[in-house]
């Protein structure tokens, strides 16, 4: 009879193998988890993260395997054989801790996709915070603090209008009328046989008194100062002789 001690021994090495490498490959796991954070997130409507939109479904996020920046975040799809995207996020804080994941949304206008605020890792106090421009910021103030209403006074309604009787016209007052005045009959012109009488004779114009002198004596004294210088130069003649 053959001995089944090796037998039994074998096996149990074997199962013992088997338990120690499961828990060994289960350590390795819970390590790498804890190093990459890697968690799985499930939506079933659109978010964003940063400017990374995502439809609804299922996702795989990470930390990239780095030492000296541990606030990249990468985004795989459900099989983690296609990277969605890479994104750089800021160290965020929370005093609590809790045991489970926690995701923290913006709060964003109805009809858009939600912002993601914060990724916390289970058992973590420090987590991940993505950052978006300030107007999201500002769209999650005006969500949560409800704008002033500003109410009018009520207007004074207008006054009434007061419709008065149309007034007959006055009737035209009659013109007064000029009285005629009697007309003057015109002179009758009774035609004559009679011719009209004879022109005047013109009057005789009066002779003058005295003929007006005309001629001056001026050359007669001419003449005679000739004739004595002619009979002057004769008397020289003579003289001379």
């Amino acid at each position: 009879m053959k001995s089944q001690f090796p037998t039994r021994f074998g096996m149990t090495l074997a199962v013992t193998g088997g338990v120690v490498l499961g828990l060994c490959a289960l350590a390795f796991r819970a390590q790498a988890d804890q190093w990459n954070k890697k968690t799985v997130l499930t939506v079933d409507q659109p978010i964003q993260v940063q400017d990374t939109y995502l439809e609804p479904g299922t996702y795989v996020f990470k930390l990239l395997d780095s030492s000296s920046n541990r606030n990249i975040v990468q985004i795989y799809n459900s099989d983690e054989n296609h990277l969605i995207n890479t994104i750089m996020a800021i160290p965020n804080y929370r005093l609590q801790p809790t045991g489970n994941t926690r995701f923290a949304f913006y709060e964003t206008p109805p009809g858009t996709a939600r912002a993601m605020h914060a990724w916390f890792y289970p058992g973590d106090n420090f987590g991940q915070e993505f950052r978006y421009p300030k107007q999201l910021h500002q769209l999650e103030i005006a969500q949560v603090t409800p704008a002033p209403v500003v109410t009018r006074p009520p207007e004074p309604p207008p006054p009434p209008i007061v419709t008065q009787p149309a007034q007959p016209e006055p009737a035209p007052a009659p013109q007064a009328t000029a009285p005629e005045q009697p007309k003057q009959e015109e002179p009758v012109v009774i035609a004559q046989n009679t011719p009209p009488p004879a022109p005047a004779a013109p009057e005789p114009e009066p002779q003058p008194a005295q003929l007006p002198q005309t001629a001056t004596p001026y050359p007669f004294l001419g003449l005679l100062g000739l004739i004595s210088l002619a009979g002057y130069a004769l008397l020289r003649i003579k003289s001379m002789t």
